[in-house]
């Protein structure tokens, strides 16, 4: 059996180029839109900072690639900056990220396809332990 570590890269490398090949028609990569993500959760009537998405994908890419996913999601129409370090979704964006959705929806249960909803919270409980041993020391 090989080691947790060759898993969790192996499931990483394959989500990001499964979800980037799956997203490339939408002009976006898995990067993109997980700040279109933050973006969207944004309370109404307030704007997404840039800090709100390095804070909220730190441990998903570094300070380079979130800056490249934010001009993405910019030149792309489906954010604007309606104040500096602020990001809210267009109109059109807004449109257009419930059509990801029907996509990313279907990428989950191809994901998750023979895997109990139970083996999954399992999954998540056990990786998610291990990640706060290993960070609180």
């Amino acid at each position: 059996m090989k080691p947790i570590g060759y898993w969790l890269n192996r499931t990483d490398k394959a989500l990001t180029a499964y979800m980037n090949a799956m997203l490339a028609e939408f002009g976006l990569t898995r990067t993109a839109w997980q700040v279109l993500n933050v973006v969207h959760a944004t309370p109404p009537g307030t704007h997404a900072t840039d800090g709100d998405v390095r804070t909220a994908l730190a441990a998903n890419a570094d300070a380079g690639a979130l800056a490249a996913a934010v001009d993405t999601v910019l030149t792309g129409g489906w954010t604007t900056r309606p104040a500096p370090g602020r990001l809210a979704l267009t109109a059109d964006g807004e449109r257009r990220l419930a059509s990801v959705e029907e996509r990313v929806d279907a990428f989950r249960e191809l994901s998750t396809a023979g895997i109990t909803a139970e083996e999954y919270r399992t999954a998540v409980s056990v990786l998610e332990r291990m990640t706060r041993n290993l960070e609180g020391r």
